[in-house]
C-alpha cells in the first residue's frame, strides 16, 4: 500500500513539473540559456567640471559624499570651501578626514532629479558646478533562494518536456495517462487518505501558479540579475571596454594624470652597458713578487669595508729555496768575516790616533765600511725574516678579496680591489655615432633611473660596436660594479610626439601597448598607441593618440586589472 502511494505521489509531482514547465516557457521566451552576471548599480551621483577641477557628489543614505580634484592631475582637493544651493536651501559641506567633503541632504531619499548648485572657492578663485542628481525607485526584491531553487527546478522539468515533445509525442500522453491512472488507483487503494493528498496536489499547484506568474512578470526578468545600490561602489570593467572607477576608489589606487602636449625631441637609442669603477678613484692591489698570504694583526678587510690610502692589508712571505739558503749563509759568512776583519782595524786606528800616527781620516775610512758591512748583513736577515707588505692605494670599500691566510699569491696576482663607491662609471656599447654635448640616462633592472654625463667613446671594436663611458652624477650607496643596466642615449636626430612616463604604458590582452584616457570624473577609456623609448623615464607616442588628452600617468597598471 505504503509502495504505491509513494509512486502515485511523485508520478503528481512530475506531472505538475512539466506542465509547469511548459507554461513557464510559453511562445518567445528560453529558459535554458546561462544566468547573466550580476550588474552592480552604483549609487545616485552627479558630476560637474571646469578647467581647474572637477566635482562628483554621491547620494548615500541622506547624505553627499563630495570629491573635487584637479582636472588636470586629478589630485585631490581637501582645503577648498564649498557652498550648496539644494532643494532644502542653501547649505556648506563639511571636509572629512578622508579627503571628501560630507552635506546632510535627506531630500536624496526622495526618487526623482534634484538639481544643485556647488559653489567652490580654492587657490583664491571661485568656479560654479552645476549638479543633477537622479534618483531612482527602489528596485523590487530579488527572488528568494528557496523561489529560484523551484524555479530551477521547473526549468529543468521544462527542458524534459521539450525533450520528449521532441522525441515522442505519444510518450507524453502515455506519461500523463499513467499518472491519471495512478492517482485513481491511489484513490481507489487509499480512500481515507483523500483529503491530505488532494491538500498536497492544491499545494505544489499553488506554488506552480505563483512561480510562473513570478516569471511571466516583466518578461525575462529571470535572465538578468539586479544588484541594488549598495553601500559602496565597485571600480568594473564596461561592456565597451571602458573602466568605471568611483572617486573613492581613485583615491585609494592613488590615480594621477597628466594632459599630453605636443613637442620636438631627440631621438634615443637603447645601448647595453654594466657599472664599472672610475679609473682615478679606484685602485688593484698586487703582489710584486711570488709568496705566501698572511694578515696583518687587525685580520683581513672584510667585503664593503671601508680602508684609507697606505692602510696594511695583507703581507707576503716570498718562499726560499734550499739553494738559497746556502748562499745566503755562505754571503752572511763572508760578511761576518770581512766585519771581524774591520772591526780590528777600527780598533787599532782608534789607539794609533792618540799618539798621532794615524790620521783621523783614516779611522773614519774604517768606521763607514765598518757600518756598510752591518747594513749588508742586517738586509740579508730581513729578506729571510720580513715579509712583503700589501698596502691600499686609494680611499674607498673593499669591492673584491682574493685572500686566505697560507695561500700562494703568484706575482702579479690581484689580491684586493678598492673602489670608491660615490665615483663610478658606466660603460655602455653603442652601434651609433653619439653626440658628446647630449645628455643620458641609465635604468636598472628595479626602474630607478641614473644620471648620466659623457665621458667619452673608444675607437676599438668589440663586437662591432665601441665602447662608450658616462660618469654617474649621483651614485647611490647601494650600486655594485659589473650591475648591468639600460643606457638610453639621445642622437641628434629631432622627432615630433608625446612624451609621456613610461608608468602610463600597460599592455593589453592582446599584447598591444595601450594607455588609459581621463574621459570623465570617473571613467577611463583604453587607447592603443604605438611608442618608442625616449629615456629612462619616459617614452614617445608616436601615434594613436592627440594633444590635449588627459592620460593616466599613475596608477594606469592597476586600471589594467580591473574586470
Amino acid at each position: 500500500m505504503r509502495t504505491t502511494f509513494t509512486a502515485a505521489l511523485r508520478g503528481a509531482v512530475l506531472a505538475l513539473g512539466l506542465w509547469a514547465g511548459g507554461a513557464m516557457a510559453h511562445e518567445g521566451h528560453d529558459h535554458g540559456g546561462e544566468a547573466a552576471s550580476p550588474i552592480a548599480a552604483p549609487a545616485p551621483r552627479g558630476s560637474s567640471s571646469s578647467e581647474a577641477f572637477e566635482l562628483v557628489a554621491v547620494a548615500r543614505h541622506g547624505v553627499l559624499t563630495i570629491y573635487l580634484d584637479r582636472t588636470a592631475t586629478n589630485a585631490p582637493v581637501t582645503d577648498a570651501v564649498i557652498q550648496a544651493d539644494t532643494p532644502a536651501g542653501a547649505a556648506s559641506a563639511s571636509p572629512q578626514p578622508d579627503g571628501s567633503y560630507r552635506l546632510d541632504a535627506p531630500w536624496t531619499e526622495q526618487p526623482g532629479e534634484h538639481e544643485v548648485v556647488f559653489t567652490v572657492t580654492a587657490d583664491g578663485a571661485s568656479d560654479v558646478f552645476p549638479v543633477t542628481i537622479d534618483v531612482h525607485a527602489p528596485a523590487p526584491p530579488a527572488p528568494t533562494p528557496a523561489l529560484a531553487a523551484w524555479t530551477a527546478t521547473l526549468a529543468v522539468a521544462h527542458d524534459v518536456r521539450q525533450h520528449l515533445m521532441q522525441r515522442d509525442p505519444v510518450a507524453l500522453l502515455i506519461g500523463g495517462g499513467g499518472f491519471v491512472l495512478g492517482g485513481a488507483v491511489m484513490l481507489l487503494l487509499h480512500r481515507r487518505r483523500v483529503i491530505p493528498v488532494l491538500a498536497v496536489l492544491a499545494l505544489a499547484a499553488g506554488l506552480v501558479l505563483a512561480t510562473s506568474a513570478f516569471a511571466h512578470e516583466g518578461h525575462g526578468g529571470q535572465n538578468a540579475a539586479f544588484v541594488a545600490p549598495g553601500s559602496r561602489d565597485l571600480a568594473q570593467r564596461l561592456p565597451d571596454g571602458g573602466v568605471f572607477v568611483p572617486k573613492a576608489t581613485q583615491r585609494l589606487l592613488s590615480i594621477r594624470t597628466a594632459v599630453t602636449a605636443s613637442a620636438t625631441l631627440p631621438r634615443t637609442v637603447e645601448l647595453p652597458g654594466r657599472v664599472i669603477p672610475d679609473p682615478n678613484a679606484s685602485g688593484v692591489v698586487q703582489s710584486s713578487v711570488g709568496g705566501r698570504l698572511s694578515p696583518p694583526e687587525q685580520g683581513f678587510p672584510r667585503l664593503g669595508a671601508r680602508v684609507r690610502q697606505g692602510e696594511v692589508l695583507a703581507y707576503v712571505t716570498p718562499p726560499v729555496q734550499a739553494v738559497d739558503v746556502s748562499d745566503m749563509r755562505q754571503r752572511q759568512g763572508e760578511l761576518d768575516q770581512q766585519i771581524a776583519i774591520v772591526q780590528r782595524r777600527v780598533e787599532r786606528y782608534q789607539k794609533l790616533t792618540v799618539s798621532g800616527a794615524v790620521a783621523q781620516v783614516q779611522l773614519e775610512e774604517a768606521l763607514d765600511e765598518l757600518k756598510g758591512l752591518r747594513d749588508r748583513r742586517a738586509a740579508l736577515d730581513r729578506i729571510r725574516r720580513e715579509p712583503e707588505a700589501l698596502v691600499a692605494p686609494v680611499d674607498g670599500v673593499v669591492a673584491e678579496i682574493n685572500a686566505m691566510t697560507g695561500q700562494m699569491a703568484g706575482p702579479g696576482a690581484q689580491v684586493f680591489l678598492i673602489v670608491d663607491p660615490r665615483r663610478l662609471f658606466v660603460e655602455a656599447l653603442s652601434f651609433d655615432a653619439l653626440s658628446p654635448a647630449q645628455t643620458a640616462t641609465a635604468r636598472l633592472a628595479d626602474g630607478r633611473t641614473l644620471s648620466l654625463a659623457y665621458r667619452g667613446a673608444g675607437l676599438a671594436d668589440r663586437s662591432q660596436a665601441v665602447p662608450v663611458q658616462f660618469a654617474i652624477s649621483e651614485a647611490g650607496a647601494d650600486l655594485r660594479t659589473g650591475q648591468f643596466v639600460t643606457v638610453l642615449a639621445a642622437t641628434g636626430t629631432p622627432q615630433e610626439g608625446l612624451a609621456l612616463p613610461r608608468a602610463s604604458v600597460v599592455r593589453g590582452g592582446n599584447g598591444q601597448s595601450i594607455v588609459y584616457e581621463h574621459t570623465r570624473p570617473e571613467r577611463f577609456e583604453p587607447r592603443e598607441v604605438r611608442v618608442e623609448p625616449l629615456d629612462a623615464e619616459r617614452v614617445l607616442v608616436l601615434s594613436g593618440l592627440s594633444a590635449g588628452r588627459r592620460i593616466v600617468t599613475q596608477g594606469a597598471e592597476l586600471l589594467n586589472q580591473v574586470r
